[in-house]
């Protein structure tokens, strides 16, 4: 595998970025995937464990020793082609997957991981500049249509790959562009959106037909009345199509109900990213929440809150604070305990780089203005007693806010579409599908599957992929009685 000492000859090299002052006057990507010379050494440090537990680290279980072999032997279009045959969408992933794989990586035992999602950010970004992307147009058509109902990692994984196997794939997205969170959550320095449109293009090559602004339900939510145009029932896709896949999300943010949460200048995250990106874009948006010149409270301490933070700076806050509701992890984490599960451990992003104030173990008790808007917040530290969060005694204290960021994560997909389906929900209010047996990702509606975060809760791209890609195997199982497809 590669070179056998190369674990002990070379050390994991982080992939080049801009300096965090200057990239804060831009929304482009910063990071520099790495040169030829540089992949192959860090390929090298695959050390040919014979356990490799990364590729059941990554969801979409990445044949992560191979490729890596392929890249120290200089095949990039085949290392691209092994990529390819798990993960559709790899320059999403290698962008802004939290990579579990290396978590799970054997090297990490007792040195630094070999860096995987580096070498397959290099590995696709080498792909798209040779032009060794290209469509993958079915030779066959079965004449069966397939509704798609979200245009996230989810939805695009599993219609690519029932496009490819002759079907007739519409693909509905309520936003005015496809790429559900990927295109209006995820902030342009983090994945630039030219990545989704060159996917786009490439599944319309293949005959994927998009139809965006469309919003698939009875009753507009208030987070969709804004940029849907057209409304279309359930009833109606079950009548023209053969199967439904809804994969439309966990978008239903978690709220903090503390006195003063009506103020003007508390909003969610989602209605302050998704605008930054449409401005980006080029377009004109009225009364944009904007964070210049305010003093910011990111409350939330997860990657929704770290592109709070981030987008903030850009922005041109006076200051950026972002509190944490759970107690400070450990710097580095117990691996002899964890290993090679996902540790909890104390994570620093490109964002809080940039500038910002963090605190764990903090509770807002309240919201406090004058004139109806937001001028400081109320917190508390808080610390866990007999499993139970308590405030600590004499903790209180005041931050000034003038813009507050609720990111305290999602708590299910949005209820209307999922009752508009009258598809059963499991406790959390998720789209109720097993992943098991012979009704893998069946709702129990007849001919409508679910998969992605609407069926499993929010998570990870990597994991939106995973499951796209499998309920397309059931939807092709389905319909044809049998698939080739790969689960």
């Amino acid at each position: 595998m590669g070179k056998v000492t190369g674990f002990m000859e070379y050390q994991r090299l982080q992939e080049a970025s801009e300096a965090p002052q200057s990239r804060k006057k831009h929304y482009k990507e910063f990071l520099v995937h790495l040169g030829d010379a540089q992949a192959k050494t860090q390929a090298a440090r695959c050390m040919d464990c014979g356990i490799p537990f990364c590729n059941n680290g990554c969801p979409v279980n990445n044949i992560i020793p191979d490729w890596n072999d392929l890249v120290y032997h200089g095949n990039y279009q085949q290392a691209l082609e092994v990529l390819h045959s798990t993960n559709n969408f790899p320059e999403f992933t290698g962008r802004i997957c939290p990579a579990p794989c290396e978590a799970a990586c054997t090297l990490g035992i007792n040195n630094d991981a070999v860096g995987i999602k580096s070498i397959e950010h290099f590995i696709i970004d080498k792909g798209w500049e040779n032009n060794w992307v290209v469509p993958q147009i079915s030779s066959v058509k079965t004449g069966k249509k397939i509704a798609v109902v979200g245009s996230g990692p989810a939805g695009l994984a599993a219609a690519q790959q029932l496009a490819r196997v002759g079907h007739d794939v519409t693909v509905f997205e309520k936003n005015d562009r496809v790429g559900g969170l990927l295109r209006y959550g995820i902030p342009d320095f983090k994945m630039e959106k030219s990545h989704i449109d060159r996917r786009v293009e490439q599944m319309k090559a293949e005959g994927v037909t998009f139809r965006t602004g469309v919003f698939v339900g009875k009753d507009f939510p208030a987070t969709v009345t804004n940029w849907s145009k057209e409304t279309i029932s359930p009833e109606q896709l079950q009548k023209d199509f053969d199967a439904v896949i809804i994969a439309g999300g966990a978008e239903t943010p978690r709220d903090l109900p503390v006195p003063g949460r009506e103020l003007k200048g508390v909003h969610f995250a989602m209605d302050f990213l998704p605008v930054q990106n449409k401005v980006n874009a080029g377009d004109k948006v009225k009364d944009q929440i904007l964070a210049t010149g305010k003093h910011v409270v990111v409350i939330g301490g997860g990657d929704t809150g770290s592109d709070c933070v981030g987008t903030s700076n850009r922005h041109g806050a006076k200051s950026v604070a972002q509190f944490e509701l759970m107690p400070q992890p450990p710097e580095q984490e117990n691996k002899p305990l964890v290993w090679p599960y996902w540790p909890t451990k104390l994570r620093t992003s490109s964002s809080h780089e940039e500038g910002c104030e963090r605190d764990w173990a903090v509770a807002t008790k309240r919201l406090e203005g004058k004139g109806g808007k937001v001028e400081k917040l109320i917190a508390c530290r808080v610390e866990w007693k007999d499993g139970k969060m308590q405030e600590v005694a004499d903790s209180e204290f005041e931050m000034k806010a003038d813009l507050v960021l609720l990111a305290m994560g999602f708590v299910s997909p949005v209820q209307q579409v999922l009752d508009a389906f009258g598809v059963d929900k499991d406790a959390r209010g998720n789209a109720k599908a097993t992943t098991e047996g012979d009704a893998c990702y069946k709702t129990n509606v007849p001919k409508v599957y679910a998969a992605g975060d609407m069926r499993r809760g929010q998570s990870l791209v990597v994991w939106a992929i995973r499951e796209g890609r499998q309920c397309a195997r059931e939807v092709d199982a389905f319909l044809m009685g049998e698939s080739v497809l790969p689960r």
